[in-house]
């Protein structure tokens, strides 16, 4: 027994000296606690200082990726930010007629048909009235011939070219987007192309353009293809606005705003009948849960033991 209780405490002296041993041999690797306050905060001092320098090589890095090349459009006020605004029907009937007598010449809108025009831009006598003014090659017959018929509201707004070949050959090789959804397939869209359609400038020195380019700071390496198209009173609205450079850039903006968002006032209509029901239902939910629990909060529960104690 005696034999026994020694070992156990020769073992546990001996690791009580390893440990102390340990300790020892740690504290004397450790040197920082040896050091002085100064030499710390100067440490402190260099390793923030590199932090910074390293972050700043990071940022000036960036700052010159050929990417970023480009002038970020800057955010306009727009009446459909608002989480309950909707679009403006009376700019989307003039962006269209921007769009018509301006920028239909180049891009097309093969997406959108007439039919989604009704009630939107304009009645359905009028947009009737403006498919009818293009041919649609239909057929064949029941003689199995093709031929060219009126539009109707079903048949999609029609591309100014008959195909990509046809419209790069037009454009010195550069092929005009469709503007379908070319607000929402580019960064901040609206704000992207209010700013390219009203930014065209002289390009900076050292820059020289060639042979059917124009310079633009708002698109990525600044040349571009297509030539400035929005000018003051470039064309007349048929409802008296002025037209001005900007406000036809606005209308023909928000106009593309519809066409990448048709579902657009749906949206918003849903969003308030979801908020009114939900008002409701959360009011009623309140009601239910302080009448049924009332009752309960209310209630005091008392033991009564069925044998008493003697």
């Amino acid at each position: 027994m005696a034999a026994s209780l020694g070992r156990v405490c020769k073992s546990g002296l001996l690791k009580s000296n390893y440990g102390t041993l340990f300790n020892q041999q740690v504290h004397n690797f450790s040197t920082t606690n040896q050091w002085s306050r100064g030499r710390k905060v100067l440490l402190a001092c260099l390793g923030v200082t590199a932090g910074g320098i390293s972050a700043l090589i990071y940022a000036l890095d960036r700052s010159v990726k050929a990417d970023d090349l480009v002038a970020h459009a800057p955010n306009q006020k727009w009446g459909f930010y608002g989480m309950l605004s909707s679009l403006d029907h009376r700019s989307l009937r003039r962006g269209f007629e921007v769009y018509k007598n301006v920028c239909a010449a180049c891009h097309s809108l093969q997406y959108i048909a007439y039919r989604q025009l009704v009630g939107v831009t304009h009645t359905e006598a009028e947009v009737k009235a403006l498919a009818e003014e293009i041919l649609v090659k239909d057929g064949p017959n029941d003689l199995g011939e093709y031929f060219m018929r009126p539009g109707k509201l079903s048949d999609n707004l029609p591309s100014p070219y008959p195909n990509e070949e046809a419209a790069r050959a037009a454009n010195n090789g550069s092929y005009p987007p469709d503007l379908s959804f070319i607000i929402n397939g580019t960064h901040n869209g609206e704000n992207y192309v209010f700013s390219l359609l009203t930014g065209y400038c002289d390009p900076p020195a050292g820059m020289p353009l060639r042979e059917g380019q124009y310079f633009n700071p708002y698109f990525a390496g600044g040349f571009l293809g297509m030539p400035q198209i929005i000018y003051d009173e470039v064309l007349e609205f048929e409802d008296g606005t002025p037209a001005s450079a900007s406000q036809i850039a606005k209308d023909v903006v928000e106009f593309l705003m519809w066409t990448s968002n048709s579902e657009f006032d749906e949206r918003k209509r849903l969003t308030i009948k979801i908020m009114a029901i939900g008002m409701t239902l959360t009011a009623l939910l309140y009601w239910w849960k302080y009448h049924k629990w009332t009752t309960v909060k209310s209630t005091k529960l008392l033991y009564t033991p069925k044998y008493k104690k003697q």
